[in-house]
């Protein structure tokens, strides 16, 4: 644990995730998150679908972006990881190497969000995230993103900024998946702030196993057809409070 895993996972980091509610206000208005076990249920099932694939991205952009030391840990399309382990770091990538390897990372993230809401949601989270991540950790990999990377690509890449490791990105990306949603459901349903710090703090173990298959395994593709359907009616609704 490091002060740097500590600042991404901040609600307080002004990226703009505060204005998002993970799919929770279509969900209060559908009358699927009601109360705390109703609230508990929508998270678990968020954490492991979304938030999961979240988590794979953030390590698999924190594995592109560090300079070796972090390197052959997160097996992934765009960065194979080596057979077997060697004495000797693998040198960085070149810098059109990595523009190309992001590219394709933030290619996959289109590729595992059906949903053109839930899309332009996490980009539009990456762009305020890029814009704080380069103030706070100046870094050459930040020029190798696109104008607007999905939220995980850039998360993974202020990992690897702030010297993180991929499995801290994973739990830092695994923990944002529910955190939002969580404050989100405590605003619109006026919850007790106590339970519901209660509710999220149970799910710490699932956190931490996300976080773990997340650099164990490949990029998963866990995407849950509910989240892209609330989205979906969520981004033409009249009044809404939060942008997603």
């Amino acid at each position: 644990m490091t002060a740097s895993l500590l600042t991404l996972a901040d609600s307080r980091l002004p990226a703009g995730g505060h204005a998002h509610s993970g799919g929770v206000e279509q969900a209060v208005a559908a009358g699927l998150v009601r109360d705390p076990a109703s609230l508990a249920a929508f998270l678990l099932r968020r954490l492991q679908t979304a938030g999961a694939v979240a988590a794979g991205l953030a390590a698999a952009a924190t594995t592109l972006s560090s300079s070796g030391r972090h390197r052959g840990q997160v097996p992934s399309p765009v960065a194979p990881s080596p057979t077997s382990p060697s004495s000797e770091e693998p040198p960085a990538p070149s810098s059109s190497g990595l523009v190309a390897a992001l590219l394709a990372l933030d290619a996959e993230a289109d590729a595992r969000t059906p949903s053109p809401a839930l899309r332009a949601a996490s980009r539009q989270q990456g762009r305020g995230l890029v814009r704080v991540g380069r103030r706070a950790w100046p870094s050459p990999p930040w020029d190798a993103l696109p104008a607007a990377p999905h939220h995980p690509v850039a998360l993974g890449v202020a990992a690897a900024a702030g010297g993180l490791t991929p499995r801290d990105a994973a739990a830092a990306a695994a923990y944002l998946s529910v955190s939002g949603p969580a404050t989100a459901a405590q605003r619109l349903l006026a919850m007790d702030p106590l339970t519901v710090a209660a509710v999220t703090a149970r799910l710490a173990p699932e956190i931490d196993a996300v976080a773990d298959a997340a650099v164990r395994e490949g990029l998963p593709a866990d995407t849950d057809p509910l989240l892209d359907l609330l989205a979906e009616v969520h981004v033409v609704r009249k009044g809404r409070f939060f942008a997603s």
